[in-house]
């Protein structure tokens, strides 16, 4: 079993920045597709931000894109979302999500995620 803990939400203004973090227990985190999904209250969880194992290819939600950059440190078994110019519209609870088989290209669905944390709660005042 995989453990994903998040942190690093909290409250900021709009157009405000904030950085999550998730860290990793697994020794192969070099390998795992990583992403970032969030869910509004009354809304489904939708994918935020994709990248694959050795940061070779990422992938973002269009609301997003030019906004928030995913990253990872593999040394650290962490991936980070930076979340820039954020707007009320942002507010959500964002999750970590982890795929163990190898993706040649970020994964982008629920359904292909194998492992997920725990949620952290990002509120955007306006």
């Amino acid at each position: 079993q995989v453990q994903l803990v998040e942190s690093g939400g909290g409250l900021v203004q709009a157009g405000g920045s904030l950085r999550l973090s998730c860290a990793a227990a697994v020794r192969t985190f070099n390998i795992y597709a990583m992403g970032w999904f969030r869910q509004a209250p009354g809304k489904e969880r939708e994918f935020v931000a994709g990248i694959t194992g050795s940061s070779r290819s990422t992938d973002y939600a269009d609301s997003v894109k030019g906004r928030f950059t995913i990253s990872r440190d593999n040394a650290k078994n962490t991936v980070y979302l930076q979340m820039n110019t954020l707007n009320p519209e942002d507010t959500a609870i964002y999750y970590c999500a982890g795929s163990s088989t190898y993706s040649y290209n970020p994964r982008i669905r629920l359904e292909e995620y194998d492992y997920w944390g725990q949620g952290t709660q990002v509120t955007v005042s306006s």
